[in-house]
C-alpha cells in the first residue's frame, strides 16, 4: 500500500515562504483562507474588475493583479478554471517567476496535457485535494482535514517534495493523509471518474432510471424521490463505510435488488464503453476536443448546459425543492406533469 503522509511527517517550511492563490473561486478561496490561518503569508491573485475582490479582501486576504501576485511571491498555486490558466500563466505569471520559485496546481490538467510548459529551473508540484473547495474549507474549520494527491515535477531547488507536502499540511490536507500520484495518474483518473461514474456516468443513469418510470406512466414526482433524491441517503451510506456499510442499512429487499439488478443494468458492454472513455483520455482526444471547444467559444458546451438546465427531471426537481423549502407537503403541487 502507498505511503500516505499525515501532519506529524510534514514540516511546516510554507510558513516561511510568500505565496500567491490565483484565483478565489472554490478551490482559491479555501486555499487563501486555510493557509491564512495556518500562519502563512497569502495574497490572492485577480484579473481587474474581478467579483470576487471584495468577498476577498472581506475575509482579511489582501489582492493583487495575477501578474503583482506572482512576482510578489515564491510560491504559486494556480485554482483558475483549466480553460483559462494557459493564458493566463503565458501573460502573468512565467514572466514573474524566478529560479527556485514553487510552481503549484490543484489539477494537472494542462501541464500533462502540455498546455502548460514551465520552465525546468522553476519547482513544479500538485496539491490536488479530493472534494470542492467548500468542503475543504468547511473540514479545515472544524479542526478536520480533506485527503489530497500530491505530486512533484520539477525539483530545481531540490526542496520541492518537502515544500509541497508543507502546502498540503496549510490547508488542512495533513489532517486527513496525503498521498504520492505523478500529474498524469492525477490527471487521467480524475477525468475518468467524472465522465465515467462521478458526473456523466451518474447524471445520466439518474436521468435515465427518472424517464423510465415516467415514460411507464408513473407520476413525476414520485420518480424524481425514487430515482435522484434518494441518492444522497446511499451516498452518505457508503461515504460512512464502504459498499458493505450500504448493504447492511437497506431493506433485505433491497440489498437483494442491488445483487441482482446492478450487473443487467452496468455490464461488460458498459464496461467496454467506460475503457473506450478511458483509452480517449490517456491518449489526448479527449483533452484536445476540449481545448478546441474552448478555442472556438464554447458554443457546444453552452448549448449542452442549457439543454440539461431545461431538462423534465431539473423542472421536476425544481418545483419540489421549492415545496420542501416552504414548508409543504410533498406532491400537492401540479409540477411536472
Amino acid at each position: 500500500m502507498a505511503r500516505v503522509y499525515r501532519e506529524g511527517d510534514i514540516g511546516n517550511e510554507i510558513t516561511n515562504r510568500k505565496v500567491a492563490v490565483l484565483g478565489y473561486g472554490s478551490q482559491g478561496h479555501a486555499h487563501a483562507l486555510n493557509l491564512k490561518e495556518s500562519g502563512c503569508d497569502v495574497r490572492v491573485g485577480l484579473y481587474e474588475g474581478s467579483k470576487s475582490r471584495a468577498e476577498a479582501e472581506e475575509a482579511g486576504l489582501q489582492v493583487m493583479s495575477s501578474a503583482e501576485a506572482s512576482e510578489w511571491a515564491n510560491v504559486v498555486m494556480m485554482t483558475i478554471p483549466d480553460e483559462k490558466q494557459p493564458a493566463v500563466f503565458s501573460e502573468e505569471v512565467a514572466p514573474n517567476l524566478s529560479e527556485g520559485d514553487l510552481m503549484l496546481f490543484a489539477h494537472g490538467f494542462n501541464i500533462h496535457f502540455n498546455q502548460i510548459i514551465v520552465s525546468p529551473e522553476i519547482d513544479l508540484g500538485l496539491i490536488a485535494p479530493k472534494g470542492p473547495g467548500h468542503v475543504l474549507r468547511r473540514l479545515y474549520v472544524e479542526g478536520k482535514g480533506m485527503p489530497a494527491l500530491f505530486a512533484v515535477q520539477n525539483d530545481a531547488s531540490g526542496q520541492a517534495r518537502d515544500l509541497v507536502l508543507s502546502y498540503a499540511r496549510g490547508i488542512g490536507c495533513g489532517r486527513a493523509g496525503v498521498l504520492e500520484t505523478t500529474f498524469a495518474e492525477e490527471t487521467e483518473t480524475d477525468l475518468f471518474g467524472e465522465q465515467a461514474v462521478l458526473c456523466g456516468g451518474l447524471t445520466a443513469l439518474l436521468t435515465a432510471g427518472f424517464e423510465t418510470l415516467v415514460e411507464a406512466g408513473y407520476q413525476p414526482e414520485l420518480a424524481y424521490y425514487e430515482c435522484v433524491n434518494e441518492l444522497k441517503l446511499i451516498v452518505d451510506l457508503i461515504y460512512e463505510g464502504g459498499l458493505a456499510q450500504m448493504r447492511y442499512s437497506i431493506s433485505n429487499t433491497a440489498e437483494y435488488g442491488d445483487y441482482t439488478a446492478g450487473p443487467k443494468i452496468i455490464d461488460q458492454a458498459v464496461k467496454d464503453r467506460m475503457r473506450d472513455i478511458l483509452t480517449d483520455i490517456q491518449n489526448g482526444k479527449w483533452a484536445k476536443d476540449w481545448v478546441l471547444e474552448n478555442q472556438s467559444g464554447g458554443s457546444s458546451f453552452l448549448a449542452m448546459r442549457r439543454k440539461g438546465a431545461e431538462s423534465r427531471v431539473e423542472k421536476v426537481g425544481q418545483g419540489l425543492r421549492a415545496l420542501a423549502a416552504e414548508g409543504a407537503e410533498p406532491g400537492t403541487g401540479g409540477n411536472g406533469r
